[in-house]
């Protein structure tokens, strides 16, 4: 266990996940307003900067005075993996521990949460030669056909991976050829079971039909804000659509009807159908994630009443924390405490 690690590890945090567009961000700075704390987000896409209406970033009048960490971290056009985003998490948890502040972690990343609260599963370092080959391999053949190639020697790990999740496939078959094993034997393994916090991980869900006319909405309203707009001038900027940040949902699609490869309302029916897609998905990683107490949202009044429930959650678990050990947390806010 690391040094960061130490400092915190009798200290508490709690996390917020769900899919897309189930309104994880607006409930989360309701709980944070209440709990007088930070909001730590867990998205994968949100590290970049300059990409804020395709990931969703929040505003600062949306924010409502709530800072937000963990967002706007690197360039469209430098790396980011999970073990970075570990690291980052890390360091803040350790800074709203010493200032008796509760972290709370928000976000649909599913492995950047559970590597967070379960520890990271190390595999063997990167082995550029390897890497090289396979993405020669990729350039000639495509990247479908490294999808294909890991079916054969990870099946589990390939039904876990889309096949545009280049940097994913591209690991996993680059520790295969390393090390003679899948790479998701070597996860099994490691079970990540290093918990370096005690936590409490929320799950939102809601009806299948309702979550998707939400993102509808969702898409509709990201048009609507300047998607286009935002994707064309990140395109200016010189980020190449093989980057894996234009990879993600809406600059990916719009980036193609840019390019003259099929319509503006083509552009719009794949932005659709994709992000459904990748709830659904998201879901699916969240269903097998252990621990999860969940919460079913109903409209209209999603906010006000998941928040009375999350905040009384939150309560019953720091009550058991503080009577569970003879140092009392120095993070529960008095608004909060009933125990």
């Amino acid at each position: 266990m690391k040094q960061t690690e130490l400092i915190t590890a009798q200290k508490p945090i709690v996390a917020i996940i769900g899919p897309t567009a189930i309104g994880k961000s607006r409930i989360g700075i309701e709980v944070a307003k209440i709990l007088h704390t930070e909001l730590l987000t867990a998205d994968s896409c949100q590290v970049y900067r300059g990409m804020d209406i395709g990931t969703d970033k929040p505003t600062l009048q949306e924010r409502h005075g709530i800072p937000h960490q963990l967002i706007d971290l690197v360039d469209p056009d430098q790396s980011f993996n999970v073990g970075d985003f570990r690291r980052h998490a890390i360091q803040e948890i350790t800074r709203l521990h010493r200032q008796g502040l509760l972290p709370l972690v928000v976000g649909g990343t599913g492995l950047y949460i559970r590597a967070l609260l379960r520890g990271l599963c190390p595999g063997p370092p990167a082995n550029w030669s390897i890497r090289q080959a396979l993405t020669q391999e990729a350039s000639e053949r495509g990247w479908s056909f490294l999808h294909e190639k890991l079916q054969h020697v990870d099946p589990d790990l390939a039904q876990r991976l889309h096949p545009n999740d280049q940097p994913k496939v591209l690991r996993a078959l680059e520790v295969y050829e390393t090390l003679g094993i899948p790479f998701s034997q070597v996860q099994q393994q490691h079970q990540f079971q290093e918990s370096p916090y005690p936590f409490l991980l929320i799950g939102l869900t809601m009806e299948r039909q309702t979550l998707y006319r939400r993102i509808e909405t969702r898409v509709e309203w990201e048009i609507e804000k300047g998607l286009v707009q935002e994707t064309q001038q990140l395109l200016q900027q010189g980020y190449a659509r093989t980057l894996g940040s234009m990879k993600g949902l809406g600059y990916r699609q719009f980036s193609g009807y840019l390019e003259g490869e099929y319509s503006y309302e083509e552009a719009v029916r794949l932005l659709k159908r994709d992000t459904r897609h990748f709830a659904k998905r998201q879901m699916t990683w969240f269903r097998k994630e252990p621990g999860i107490q969940w919460i079913t949202l109903e409209e209209p009044d999603i906010p006000t009443q998941a928040t009375k429930r999350i905040v009384q959650m939150i309560n019953d678990f720091l009550c058991t924390f503080n009577t569970s050990h003879t140092t009392p947390a120095q993070v529960i806010p008095d608004k909060v405490k009933t125990c």
